[in-house]
Parts: C-alpha cells; sequence; structure tokens
C-alpha cells in the first residue's frame, strides 16, 4: 500500500513529537535561561501539550494540501470519546471528597498493620487500585492512586530511583490491571466488540495473570521502598466539611461517569452539573485539577489526530508477523504510540488466528508502561505526578528504565501462563 501525501506528513510529524517528547526537559530549561519567553517554552516543554501541538501542525498543513472539506472530513471521522472522557474522569475523580475516601479507605485498612500502615497503604496504592480499574476505569484508577502516591510517597521520595520505579511499576500495573473485564481498559474496548470477547472471557484468558504479575510487581516496589516508609510516620486522612453526604454525591457522579463512558452526550452532561454542584457548595470542596484534566485532554486528542494516519505502516507490519513475534512486537510498538491504537488496527485485520488476538493484546498491555504515550492513562499520571521530579518534568528515558523491570515480570504470565 502506497502512502498519501497526507499519511506521510502525519508519519514524519508524528516521528517528530516523539523526538519531541525525548527534549521537553532541556526545552523546559530554556525558560530560565530565557525568562522573557519563559511561558512559551514552558508550554513546549510540557509533555502533555506534545502531540496537541504537532496535531495542529498537522491540520494548519492539511488546510492547504488538501483543502477546508477534506480537513473538516478527516477531523469528523476521529472519534475523541476517549479524551472526553479521561478529561471528565479526572476532575471527578480527582476532587477532594473521593480522594479523602479512597486514601481513608486505603488507610484504614493498613491501619491494623501498626506501623507498617504506611507500607501496605504503598503496596495497596500499586496493586489493589490498579485492579480495581477493571470497574473504576483505567484513568479513573490511575488518577486515584496517583493522587494517593503523590500526597503518601512522593513528597517524600529521597532519590530519584524509588520515584521512577515507582511510577513505572504504577503505570505498567495500571495498564495490565484493567484487563480483568472488557470495558475499563482502552486497548480492550478496541476488541470487545468486532472479537466478541465478554468479562468472563476477559477474566478467564488474561485477568488472573494480570493479578499475578500485579501482586509480584507492587511487592518487588514495596521491598525496595521499605526503609523508607518505614521511617515515614504514619497519615492521618484530611476530614472535609460536609462529611459523608458530599463524599456520596462526588462518588454517585463518578459511578454515573463510568457507567455512561461511551455516551459522551450523557457524561459531558454529568460533568456540567458536578461542576455545578462544586459552584454552589465551595466550602465542601478543593479546586479542581482543570489545567492537568486539559492537558492531558489535549494530549490524546493530539494522539488521535496524528494516530489515525500510522495505519498504513502499522497494519501490515502487524500482519507480516508469526503469533509469538507480535507479542513482542506491540510490546515495542505500544512504546511508541497508543496501546488502544494498536489493537484498534489489529481488529481492522480479517481472519486472525486466536492466539493472534490473544498475543496481540497481551503485548500491548504488557507494555504500556514503557512511555507516558504507551497507554490513554499515562499522561493523567505524569501530570499529576511530574511535579515531585527534578525540573517537574518526567524523564522519558528514566521512566522506560523504571518500568522495565515491571514490563518483565509482566511478560512472563501472559506469555507462559
Amino acid at each position: 500500500m502506497n502512502p498519501t501525501s497526507v499519511q506521510l506528513l502525519g508519519t514524519v510529524l508524528f516521528a517528530l513529537a516523539l523526538t519531541h517528547t525525548l527534549c521537553v526537559v532541556p526545552i523546559h530549561k530554556l525558560g530560565a535561561r530565557y525568562p522573557k519567553h519563559a511561558g512559551l517554552f514552558h508550554f513546549l516543554g510540557e509533555v502533555e501539550a506534545v502531540f496537541g501541538i504537532w496535531a495542529l501542525v498537522l491540520i494548519v498543513c492539511m488546510f492547504f494540501m488538501v483543502g477546508k472539506h477534506d480537513t473538516l472530513a478527516y477531523l469528523n471521522e476521529r472519534t475523541f470519546v476517549e479524551p472526553m472522557f479521561v478529561f471528565t474522569v479526572m476532575l471527578i475523580a480527582a476532587s477532594r471528597p473521593v480522594l479523602s475516601f479512597v486514601q481513608g479507605l486505603l488507610e484504614r485498612c493498613a491501619y491494623v498493620f501498626g506501623n507498617k500502615a504506611r507500607l501496605v497503604n504503598y503496596f495497596m496504592c500499586l496493586s489493589v487500585l490498579p485492579l480495581l480499574g477493571s470497574l473504576l476505569t483505567e484513568p479513573a484508577a490511575m488518577t486515584l492512586a496517583a493522587l494517593s502516591l503523590a500526597g503518601s510517597f512522593f513528597a517524600f521520595a529521597n532519590t530519584a530511583r524509588l520515584r521512577y520505579l515507582t511510577i513505572g511499576t504504577l503505570f505498567v500495573n495500571i495498564s495490565i490491571g484493567g484487563v480483568l473485564t472488557s470495558f475499563a481498559a482502552p486497548p480492550v474496548l478496541m476488541v470487545a466488540g468486532p472479537w466478541q470477547w465478554d468479562s468472563w472471557f476477559m477474566l478467564k484468558n488474561f485477568g488472573w495473570k494480570a493479578a499475578i504479575a500485579v501482586l509480584i510487581n507492587a511487592s518487588i516496589a514495596t521491598w525496595v521502598a521499605k526503609d523508607l516508609l518505614l521511617s515515614l510516620p504514619r497519615h492521618e486522612p484530611n476530614r472535609m466539611r460536609g462529611g459523608m453526604p458530599s463524599t456520596l454525591i462526588h462518588l454517585s457522579f463518578l459511578v454515573l461517569v463510568v457507567i455512561f463512558a461511551h455516551e459522551p452526550v450523557v457524561f459531558m452532561g454529568l460533568l456540567l452539573l458536578f461542576v455545578a454542584y462544586t459552584l454552589a457548595y465551595p466550602g465542601y470542596q478543593a479546586p479542581l485539577i482543570w489545567r492537568e484534566s486539559v492537558m492531558v485532554g489535549c494530549f490524546l486528542a493530539g494522539l488521535v489526530v496524528l494516530g489515525a494516519l500510522q495505519a498504513w505502516w502499522l497494519k501490515p507490519l502487524l500482519q507480516s508477523m508469526s503469533p509469538h513475534a507480535v507479542y513482542f512486537g506491540a510490546m515495542g510498538l505500544t512504546a511508541v504510540t497508543d496501546n488502544a491504537a494498536l489493537t484498534y488496527l489489529a481488529a481492522q485485520v480479517p481472519d486472525l488466528s486466536d492466539s493472534f488476538k490473544y498475543f496481540v493484546v497481551a503485548g500491548a498491555v504488557v507494555g504500556g508502561g514503557l512511555t507516558v504515550i504507551a497507554n490513554a492513562p499515562n499522561p493523567a499520571g505524569a501530570a499529576i505526578l511530574g511535579p515531585h521530579f527534578p525540573d517537574q518534568e518526567i524523564s522519558p528515558l528514566k521512566l522506560l528504565l523504571g518500568a522495565l523491570l515491571p514490563t518483565l515480570v509482566a511478560v512472563i504470565p501472559f506469555l507462559f501462563l
């Protein structure tokens, strides 16, 4: 298949966007050298803004290359449900009553372990919450886990090694922890309908293997961080004025948004009602994380716009692989493209064997923690935890290294069990 000029342009810009993500730290530092343009360099150095920027470049170029009609037709053919949903669920899941409820629940469970409560709480953030992502959806689980870890661990983490191991483990466990059902993980959603995979199928073929890997990864990270965690004082959750009624209302909004995750007309309406409620009762709230949510939505929308033009080389590449080769190939490709886009392309290939289907999805979810762009919820975690890293930026190379061991652990059960 010969690519069109627009497809070639999309691939070049996609490669430039990937290169840009590797350069965000030095770009961010230029703000200190040239304070007059610090705002511009800070924006260009935001990893969540990268794909939105290059998607805008693509759209402008397309206007000149193919005209307004074809450009708008291309945009209208894209589905932006996932960016809209992640934006919505981040705002609600990160609200103070929901966060206080989750933190309080985790700490009450950890309380029985006495002076090891911090240790147990850390372990549950890296295991229980990722597995709950199969019910809450992965973006909600990522938001809750990242916010819980930000206050209970990252604020005290004294080495970069611990920070990158923790965020790498979190990203990997979120990616594989959502496969216990057929509706929570974006890469599974892309194939569940075409391949007729229901939640029982996912639990039987993927879920129990994911749970084993999640628990092993969380145990390794907890063991590495145990000295720091045991030295920290026990943490009491903040009590919100308004108490349980406010918490129940926020949780109800979160549950309804998750239920209607594929109906943007409904969940965007719920978001408007939620914002109205927070404005009506400001005494029971904390500031919503608008900036982080908008940036993550921009990131994912840009990925949708650029990613759709990569089918011309991704699809034949997948078709040329054997089932076992596609397992490792999908892991590698996931590092440079969203895993949901990868499985979506696989779903367009006719007459795939059952083993091919299994391995392409397994590889996509196992590799979902290697980079910020590998899995849709990762930008949400990066936006929340990024300020706790040097220069308030997450190094792509160090993230890859931090996620390498958890990824290798996850490879084993999906390949051999």
